[in-house]
């Protein structure tokens, strides 16, 4: 997709920690027999359409894979008004879609603090990467939206290098080009060596590492979520995990064993009640880019 450029001031420390986001994501049952599952994709289609048309930020829904029954969440800052809304569209679905609260407030996860700097803000380099001769690191698409120059501290007295490529909406990832021979980036997330990307399936273990909340693990539990967050920015194909996040982790890698997965856009609740994540499958940035990973 076509890496557009927007007015991102929402993504600074201040306001970007409570932009809200509308999340869906189909994934099909695959039990039971073909009449079974197809009324189960119908009811699920359906009520998932519905639920996004109404355009109710702070709201996320998937299919259980279990049941087929679409889950709604609504975080705190949906209204009763809003709640009333959802529940008749449940009501419609004759039982094929259930509804929850959720606590806290979706977001996208950037803020000041350690890890990449730009701008006033911070964010967390995913995989370092390489075409050739040349060294970059991937990180998110909103983030690098946000800066054009990246710095290893906050005080941006040690320069890192230039945003290179930036796509977002549609995607989430961008790419920085090390330009300081004196920073060092090795093939590694943290201390565990990269050796290749691998597609990411619903029950994978995984782990993610980000500049503000470290090294955290959890499960895949969908994919192919769409994120509206607000303004007309909606990011396509993003996979979700159970594995907590904070501002700041933006950027950061979701990974198995050895192998990269992703980048993380963004999520919900926090490190100490426990959240959401939602990340950048890693393989689109590589092939567009014509980049790879290396030990």
């Amino acid at each position: 997709m076509r890496a557009r450029r927007t007015a991102m001031g929402r993504f600074r420390s201040t306001a970007g920690v409570l932009s809200l986001l509308v999340v869906a994501v189909l994934v099909l049952s695959g039990t039971g027999s073909a009449a079974t599952d197809d009324v189960v994709t119908s009811r699920a289609a359906a009520a998932a359409s519905s639920v996004e048309a109404l355009g109710i930020a702070g709201t996320a829904w998937a299919v259980d894979q279990r049941t087929g029954t679409l889950r709604v969440h609504a975080d705190s800052s949906v209204t009763d008004a809003d709640l009333v809304r959802l529940r008749q569209v449940a009501a419609r679905s004759a039982g094929g879609m259930t509804l929850e609260r959720q606590d806290g407030r979706l977001r996208p996860l950037v803020s000041g603090g350690d890890g990449v700097y730009a701008s006033g803000l911070r964010c967390s380099a995913g995989v370092n990467v390489r075409s050739g001769t040349t060294y970059y690191f991937v990180t998110a698409g909103h983030c690098t939206e946000a800066g054009s120059t990246w710095y290893a501290s906050a005080a941006q007295t040690t320069a890192i290098g230039p945003t290179t490529s930036s796509s977002f909406p549609g995607d989430d990832f961008g790419v920085v080009r090390y330009g300081n021979k004196a920073v060092p980036h090795p093939g590694t997330i943290g201390t565990v060596d990269i050796t290749g990307t691998a597609t990411a399936y619903v029950g994978q273990s995984v782990c993610r590492r980000g500049a503000t909340t470290g090294v955290r693990c959890g499960v895949v539990t969908a994919l192919n979520a769409t994120v509206n967050y607000g303004g007309g920015e909606i990011v396509y194909g993003l996979i979700r995990t159970n594995i907590c996040a904070e501002p700041g982790d933006s950027g950061g890698p979701l990974y198995a064993g050895d192998k990269v997965i992703g980048i993380l856009s963004g999520g919900s609740g926090n490190c100490t009640t426990g959240g959401t994540t939602y990340y950048q499958p890693i393989q689109e940035v590589l092939a567009v880019h014509g980049l790879s990973v290396y030990l």
